[in-house]
């Protein structure tokens, strides 16, 4: 046999070995491909929840009782139109205006970023520009003319981890329900603003925001407090601790929807605790405020 005649031989057997062990060539991975997917990916998260919607968590007991500490909700981003404030990380100069800007309505609870500060707070939407806002005794006056504030029953809320009630928010409010489960009892006043938008406070008692002289809220800017009246850095509060009077519209990120889920506190890394930690009842709770249908302006 030639050398010709083996060489061919051996690239007979070579071809016949690799397609009888059945072992493809390993094709070599595309980094940077894989990247530029990765970072794609993430470009259409950071504009979805710039432009659209963003899950917001609630870390404080301010806008009790109709927010929980531990719940987690959607906040959509298109409902005032958009401005330096609706990108994910405030990394655009603070400029004045909104693009298709409309204002919030009395009642909407909205986020917004202090005129001094970078994080963002969670308040409910009170006076409007040209309003004269002012509070006696706890109680909101549009106008020259007192909000209407209608007693209820105290409101039983679960006590959990995340939910203490400790005695330095809620003194004295630590009791149990009929069935001896642990709650804190809250008195609840009923609020109802002029455009008959309605909801839920918490009035504790005297407080030194109780009173605020009148105020009129200048051309685009918004007047805020929390549900919570007593334990809210809101308007009424200096900055920075709080907002400082009113705020630009455009310090306004978006409406608060709804929730979407609620934890108790509990959760670890134990994953039996991902389930239990999960407060009934919460999940699709609509954060719109009630509307008299035949209320106006």
């Amino acid at each position: 046999m030639d050398q010709e005649t083996k060489d061919k031989t051996m690239a007979l057997e070579n071809t016949a070995d690799s397609k009888t062990s059945g072992k493809p060539d390993k094709e070599k991975t595309d980094w940077i491909g894989e990247i530029k997917s990765i970072a794609l990916l993430l470009l259409a998260v950071l504009a979805f929840h710039s432009l659209v919607a963003k899950p917001f968590y609630i870390p404080s007991v301010s806008m009790m009782p109709g927010l929980l500490v531990g719940d987690r909700l959607i906040v959509s981003k298109y409902a005032y139109g958009w401005s330096w404030v609706s990108p994910t990380f405030h990394v655009v100069p603070r400029v004045s205006g909104r693009l298709f800007g409309s204002l919030p309505e009395r009642g909407d609870v909205v986020i917004l970023t202090p005129r001094d500060q970078s994080s963002d707070y969670i308040k409910r939407v009170i006076g409007l520009p040209g309003d004269t806002i002012e509070l006696r005794g706890g109680q909101v006056f549009l106008n020259g003319i007192a909000v209407k504030q209608d007693v209820q029953p105290d409101l039983q809320v679960p006590i959990d981890a995340n939910n203490p009630c400790g005695p330095h928010e809620f003194p004295g409010a630590r009791g149990t329900d009929a069935d001896g489960n642990p709650v804190c009892n809250l008195p609840i006043l009923r609020e109802t603003l002029p455009n008959g938008v309605s909801y839920n406070i918490i009035d504790l008692g005297p407080q030194y925001t109780d009173d605020v002289a009148p105020i009129q809220i200048p051309d685009g800017e918004v007047y805020l407090l929390g549900d919570n009246r007593d334990l809210s850095a809101d308007s009424r509060v200096a900055s920075p601790l709080g907002l400082g009077g009113p705020i630009p519209w455009e310090n306004i990120g978006g409406r608060a929807e709804f929730i979407t889920f609620s934890l108790d506190g509990t959760t670890s890394l134990n994953p039996l605790t991902w389930f239990s930690s999960f407060r009934s009842g919460r999940a699709g709770t609509s954060l719109r405020p009630d509307k008299a249908v035949t209320a106006g302006e």
